[in-house]
């Protein structure tokens, strides 16, 4: 049953990633908005799975297959982050490229610690 949860999980997280870069496909700024916000977005829903989940004991194993492992892993995208960084670099953006590294890694950090006691 976790792989199926899973598996529809990851697919809607897919989705609502896929919906993310078509409302932001439109930006002309340098950072690529689009991937920080799904990244965002995914750390904020897997912090308030875990805290409820820690503290609260309120959400079943099972939920957290779906959401943690399934949408969050759909949602955020590691690699398409590095592609982007590496293409801004490649474009002699490395200003811009750094920005992207640094505001991913430390917004996206910051959301678990916002979580954390």
């Amino acid at each position: 049953m976790n792989y199926l949860l899973v598996f529809i999980g990851g697919g809607l997280g897919s989705l609502v990633r896929f919906i993310i870069a078509i409302l932001f496909g439109k930006t002309t700024l340098s950072l690529p908005l689009a991937t920080l916000s799904s990244n965002i977005l995914s750390c904020l829903i897997f912090g308030t799975i875990i805290y409820v989940y820690q503290e609260k004991n309120l959400i079943p194993d099972n939920y957290k297959h779906l959401i943690v492992i399934g949408i969050c892993g759909g949602l955020s995208t590691f690699s398409t982050f590095s592609f982007e960084t590496f293409e801004l670099m490649k474009q002699g953006m490395t200003v811009w490229a750094l920005i992207n590294i640094a505001v991913s890694c430390i917004l996206c950090t910051c959301i678990f610690f916002m979580f954390a006691k």
